[in-house]
């Protein structure tokens, strides 16, 4: 009674994964000009208490059409204009209702560095206007998060000492400071990923280094500290400063350096062509494992989900996509995508 389909002459692969979207939460179809995305609270530097769960809409236009290409699993995150952004979350591309689409315990903590903060708040003579602005405001909120956190866990240990009055901001940065929840930072340039590593190192976080654009600069200081990168986009032309150092090599020189790379289209429904994408890298020195790695295991990893997803094992969710072709040919086509075992995308 087993459903049959015949994938002959395919390539069979994990269902593809990709560690830093903004699926759902940046609102497409867009306006002209663009109305507020949901991706980013820009009211305040510092809102780690915001959620992108909680702006997830099942009925995302983005999610077909990344689903058809094969993705199963993604981690949307809040986006990069504020300093602390608030929580991403890791969730299946199924689902009619968020929580249901949701893999529980998979939050991980927004951060940015860099031209974005600078821009949206500096601009309105708001800190930071600068990177040592952003770098002392970001030193400020952990500082803060740190002796909150310890003073929450001498109330604990001792009940005749006050705990400290309640705070929504610093309640969510608890987890990062302790270690217990990953910080995902956003840094294109060599400097601002120095700083980032650097303050990251100061209070003992627990992180990944988002887009990695200028990796290549400081791959020596990269290799030494064994960094997660999470690089990408790939296709994006110098429209800001901090990236006119991007080239297609990056990525193939960091997974040669023996990094953890994860593959990024850092978009929305965009993300269904990185699999076009990641073919274009191997053209430029990624190889073919660190290539399927970087869409499969590596992210599932870094999102805490390899228990789950990212490879073809037994006792692993039954997540799959099939492809007429090489996965990451332009010439190839996904023609199923399986999850938990129940296909969702045929054609």
């Amino acid at each position: 009674g087993a459903e049959i389909i015949d994938a002959k002459g395919g390539y069979i692969t994990p269902g593809l994964i990709d560690a830093h979207t903004h699926i759902s939460n940046f609102n497409e179809p867009d306006t002209m000009p663009s109305l507020c995305k949901d991706g980013n609270e820009m009211s305040d530097p510092i809102t780690p208490q915001v959620r992108a769960a909680d702006a997830i809409n099942p009925w995302d236009y983005a999610i077909e059409k990344v689903r058809d290409a094969g993705f199963t699993t993604v981690c949307t995150l809040p986006g990069s204009a504020n300093v602390i952004g608030g929580t991403g979350i890791v969730y299946k591309l199924r689902g009619h209702t968020a929580e249901e689409m949701i893999l529980p315990g998979t939050e991980q903590m927004k951060m940015a560095l860099g031209e974005n903060p600078k821009r949206v708040f500096g601009t309105s003579n708001k800190m930071p206007m600068t990177r040592m602005g952003t770098a002392a405001l970001l030193r400020q909120t952990l500082h803060d998060a740190k002796v909150y956190s310890d003073a929450l866990l001498a109330a604990e240990k001792d009940p005749s000492k006050e705990p400290p009055k309640p705070d929504f901001k610093m309640d969510a940065l608890v987890p990062v400071v302790r270690g217990e929840m990953r910080c995902r930072i956003h840094s294109h340039r060599a400097d601002d990923i120095c700083t980032a590593m650097k303050i990251c190192e100061e209070f003992g976080l627990k992180y990944s280094i988002e887009h990695v654009t200028e990796g290549y600069k400081i791959v020596d200081v990269l290799q030494k500290k064994q960094v997660t990168c999470v690089v990408g986009p790939h296709l994006w032309a110098p429209v800001k400063e901090e990236i006119r150092g991007m080239n297609v090599e990056n990525t193939g020189i960091l997974a040669n350096a023996g990094l953890h790379v994860c593959i990024t289209a850092d978009t929305a429904s965009q993300t269904q062509y990185l699999p076009m994408t990641v073919g274009m890298l191997m053209c430029h020195g990624l190889s073919e494992e660190a290539a399927f790695r970087g869409v499969t295991i590596e992210p599932a990893t870094l999102l805490g989900v390899a228990d789950r997803v990212g490879s073809i094992e037994v006792g692993k969710d039954a997540d799959l996509a099939v492809f007429t072709g090489h996965p990451f040919s332009s010439m190839s086509k996904c023609v199923v995508t399986m999850i938990d075992g129940c296909v969702v995308h045929q054609g």
